[in-house]
């Protein structure tokens, strides 16, 4: 066996957002997110579950942070519900709820755990959504007020932030979809509105984060998805414009203050509310690049003009998949790694998300084998490791997730955690990936029969 060793400075860590994990919905003085309405209408949660207990780690985070030590974890992601520090989405300060992430982040450095504070991963407050959500410009201001509280209370512990959480999936599956809260199944208009307010939202909570400390290390992190053409008659246009769609939407205006071609002129004609002069204050803006990457796509020309592309579904004769469904596809992430590199000049990156949901329950000794997750870490961990040999300023990577949680849409039957969660019992229960990665962390290295890439 080889192993593949990475940068002394490399961090290795995991990820977990608020109402994926917390529960405690309504303790404490919080207040209601757009998910916390959204899993109460009929149809929404595949299983018919909410997150309303959760991983219960509002009132556990002492035993996770235990956990992440034990894992040799060196980094933690995890994001600030914005309801639960103010309620109404501005004014109040729910100091209760502070103390809260106050109260977590003296736990991680306690276990010399660097944390990654995420401020946005999706639970907007329903006040908000009550006065139009992310269409509404203003609701980037009430963001940049809820950075800067979180600026004044936690920067002098916590150096690296991020703003945003794919926006992408916030603004198309919020408010063209309607598969994510606040399910609106509407038209492009929204879409671009809410994606342009996000955007806007992100320089807003930037700058509000520089008046606390200008060496604060602030990025966001993107869904990105190397696109690829469905056939060889597949005209280059479709995937160029689907590249503009799901990768430089927001990375764009973010790192150069200018959206791609054609989105720009979608942006211009069908969003009212735009302005020339937000770009300037969108970007640039990032120290450094989130990249969330699980799969690629697959594109296809559709006789849509706005969109003129649609995505194919891998073939389950050929393609590997995850029980999500999504292909297993490594190659993606070193595609997405380099072209970072070669058209952004080489900005720095963590993965903040890379990660696979297989449905694997504890065996009969209570263990939890699941060593096709170890084999998909395994392969993407390597393609990570390939792009950093050639050049690419990739600093650290975090498994999506540390616990298993809820899934959104598909509610508690996903299961993508590192540690198995027994959610009537609350029993946490390492899985053999977890220990597997426990020792890539303490070895900062990773073992692999090969030192080529598959």
């Amino acid at each position: 066996m080889n192993a593949l060793s990475f940068p002394s400075d490399f961090l290795f860590g995991a990820a977990t957002s608020a109402y994926q994990i917390e529960g405690a919905h309504d303790a404490d003085g919080k207040g209601p997110s757009i998910w916390d309405q959204f899993v109460q209408q009929p149809g929404r949660i595949a299983d018919g579950t909410t997150g309303q207990t959760a991983c219960d780690h509002y009132r556990r985070y002492r035993e996770d942070v235990a956990l992440m030590a034990h894992l040799n974890l060196q980094a933690y992601r995890f994001s600030i519900a914005w309801p639960r520090v103010m309620p109404e989405g501005e004014g109040r300060i729910n100091e209760r709820g502070l103390d809260f992430y106050s109260r977590l982040v003296d736990e991680l450095l306690e276990q010399d755990i660097i944390p990654f504070a995420t401020l946005y991963h999706w639970d907007l407050p329903a006040a908000l959504e009550r006065r139009g959500g992310w269409t509404q410009r203003d609701t980037a201001a009430r963001f940049a007020d809820f950075a800067y509280q979180l600026g004044r209370r936690l920067a002098d512990r916590v150096t690296h932030w991020i703003t945003l959480n794919e926006p992408l999936a916030s603004a198309a599956m919020g408010y063209l979809y309607g598969l994510h809260a606040p399910g609106h199944d509407a038209q492009l208009r929204n879409f671009l509105r809410a994606s342009h307010n996000l955007n806007r939202a992100h320089g807003a909570a930037c700058s509000a984060l520089r008046a606390v400390d200008k060496d604060l290390v602030i990025g966001a992190a993107h869904v990105t998805s190397s696109i690829y053409p469905a056939s060889s008659r597949t005209p280059r246009f479709v995937v160029d414009i689907a590249h503009q769609f799901v990768n430089e939407l927001f990375l764009m205006p973010q790192l150069r203050g200018e959206y791609p071609s054609f989105v720009g002129r979608l942006m211009r004609c069908l969003n009212p509310d735009f302005r020339s002069s937000d770009l300037a204050e969108i970007g640039p803006s990032l120290d450094f690049v989130g990249v969330n990457n699980y799969t690629r796509r697959v594109a296809r020309f559709s006789p849509n003009p706005l969109l003129p592309f649609s995505f194919v579904p891998p073939d389950p004769a050929t393609a590997r998949t995850t029980d999500m469904g999504w292909e297993i596809f490594p190659r993606g992430i070193y595609d997405i790694l380099k072209w970072l590199q070669d058209d952004f000049d080489n900005p720095t990156v963590y993965i903040t998300e890379n990660g696979a949901e297989f449905e694997d329950e504890p065996s009969k000794d209570g263990s939890v084998h699941d060593a096709r997750r170890i084999d998909f870490l395994s392969d993407y961990l390597q393609q990570v490791h390939r792009a950093i040999a050639e050049g690419a300023d990739v600093r650290g990577y975090f498994v999506w997730s540390l616990l298993d949680n809820f899934e959104w849409n598909h509610g508690l039957a996903k299961r993508f955690g590192l540690v198995h969660v027994d959610y009537p019992s609350q029993r946490r229960t390492i899985k053999d990936s977890g220990l597997w990665y426990r020792e890539i962390c303490r070895h900062n290295a990773l073992p692999t029969a090969a030192n080529t890439p598959p």
